[in-house]
């Protein structure tokens, strides 16, 4: 390949700069500050909860995005209907909209006096400033990772391939399961792993909607934020690094299950 030398050393330089250098340095933060207290730091009530409320409600809003951005990416490619072209540009704002302004748009909605939030309160439900209104602004922000990533793998998708097992005898259910999701699976599952990432280290739509209550509503990146201005960096680091390991641990688990996938298509 031509240039390979330059363009691999151009590519490792900027992913250095970008990503390995700032995960050493919070590495170094933490090893500097010793395993022990790295552990005694996060072995508290109170960060074990945001972490697992920040991982749980994550993993839930990346589950929902995965199905409901698999089908609005194949209704956006499939068919045509009125305002097709205002919803498929609908769909990147959460890309540019600013996370501060969209965390106070939706506690605007949903708040008790708001548009939304006044009719859920008439049947006894209340969704801001609670866990509900976190995971409705997880949604919010990772649903377009799954669709844009969908998008252009259901445009390749050839009609053909349907007709040809309609032809063959199968019904649209199973060609919907052994032909056309074995496809969509490792663009899907990338979607997946992207809104997963971006959920759990969401902070600024999500603490205005999520009240912050120490043990019910407060998540792990508010915590981290709440040790810097203390000037508390260690601890910052710790809970960090404790988040950097989970989320490795679940990207590992998503990335085998690609691997896995892809065998498997071409197995069959």
């Amino acid at each position: 390949m031509p240039g390979f030398g330059l363009s691999a050393g151009i590519t490792l330089t900027m992913l250095s700069i970008i990503v390995l250098l700032p995960i050493g340095a919070l590495l170094a933060k933490g090893a500097g500050f010793g395993i022990g207290n790295i552990w005694e730091t996060v072995n508290r009530e109170r960060v074990w909860a945001a972490l697992f409320l920040s991982f749980r409600l994550s993993l839930f809003a990346a589950l929902f995005n995965l199905v409901f951005g698999v089908v609005l990416a194949w209704v956006l490619v499939r068919y045509r209907f009125p305002g097709r072209r205002i919803i498929d540009a609908a769909v990147d704002l959460p890309f540019a909209l600013p996370t501060a302004v969209a965390g106070i748009a939706l506690t605007a909605l949903y708040a008790p006096n708001g548009a939304f939030g006044s009719l859920f309160k008439e049947l006894g439900v209340r969704i801001a400033y609670t866990q509900w209104g976190i995971l409705i602004a997880l949604i919010f922000v990772g649903l377009p990772f799954v669709t844009r990533t969908v998008q252009p793998v259901v445009e390749e998708i050839e009609r053909e391939v349907e007709e040809a097992s309609a032809t063959l005898g199968a019904s649209r259910a199973y060609t919907l399961r052994h032909v056309v999701l074995p496809m969509l699976a490792p663009a899907a599952l990338t979607g997946f792993a992207l809104a997963l990432a971006r959920a759990v280290g969401e902070y600024g739509s999500v603490i205005f909607i999520a009240g912050n209550r120490p043990l019910q509503t407060e998540i792990a990146p508010l915590l981290i934020v709440i040790q810097l201005e203390e000037f508390n960096y260690e601890a910052a680091a710790a809970i960090g690094i404790a988040m950097l390991l989970i989320s490795f641990a679940l990207l590992l688990v998503i990335n085998l299950i690609q691997v896995w996938s892809r065998r498997r298509i071409g197995y069959v």
